[in-house]
């Protein structure tokens, strides 16, 4: 049984195979992109000047900066239908399946738990049938509940550097790999920090997971 905090999860049934840990939002499934579209359709624009939303959003209407009380609700509307928006990152459904052929891929997003059903169709929708965890625990603490002392290899992937960070601090060894699908946010983010590798896409993603992979066999 999983002890994650104020977790809701599919059922998990780890083998004796590698562990890849996976977050959505820009990682699987473009979020910056649909977001944008999703704020102009309520009368607001995002101007990525910054890593972060709050301070980068606009009324459409008077060219004010949107208050972060109105951001956050956009934010739960946004989550709420957000099936209606997200598409799949590119080349991200075909490097999952074929490394699925050799680890096992549990995918932890920081979503509010309250979503989690909709992100679960949006999931399988696009064939991304692998187990979820939707949490807005510390992914740290997270990962290593998953992965306790197994000598399997772990892979974790994220955009955040905070969360990457945090599962350094937990599972030390585990592969981090930074990857972030919209151009524009990827530039202006700031650098992940010591003992992550940044992917540029996923084929590179995929082959610096199965390097990782090769460096355990025997």
């Amino acid at each position: 049984m999983l002890l994650i905090p104020d977790a809701e999860h599919d059922d998990l049934l780890l083998g004796e195979r590698p562990l890849i840990v996976c977050d959505i939002d820009e990682v699987v499934l473009e979020f910056v992109t649909p977001f944008q579209a999703f704020l102009k359709d309520n009368g607001h624009e995002l101007r990525p000047t910054s890593f972060r939303l709050n301070g980068n959003v606009f009324s459409l209407a008077d060219g004010g900066e949107t208050a972060h009380q109105e951001v956050a609700r956009l934010l739960e509307a946004f989550f709420a239908a957000h099936d209606h928006w997200q598409t799949p990152v590119l080349d991200a459904a075909r490097s999952l399946e074929r490394l699925s052929e050799e680890a096992d891929i549990v995918f932890l997003t920081a979503m509010p738990p309250r979503h989690r059903a909709v992100r679960r169709r949006l999931l399988s929708r696009h064939g991304f049938d692998y187990p979820m965890i939707a949490t807005e625990a510390a992914k740290g603490p997270a990962v290593l509940a998953l992965h306790g002392a197994r000598a399997q290899p772990v892979v974790f992937i994220d955009d955040i550097f905070v969360n990457l960070q945090s599962v350094r601090q937990h599972v030390p060894q585990t592969l981090l790999l930074n990857l972030i699908a919209n151009d524009v946010f990827r530039a202006l983010a700031p650098h992940p920090g010591d003992g992550v590798d940044i992917a540029t896409d996923w084929p590179h993603a995929e082959k610096l997971i199965r390097a990782h992979f090769d460096s355990f066999a025997p």
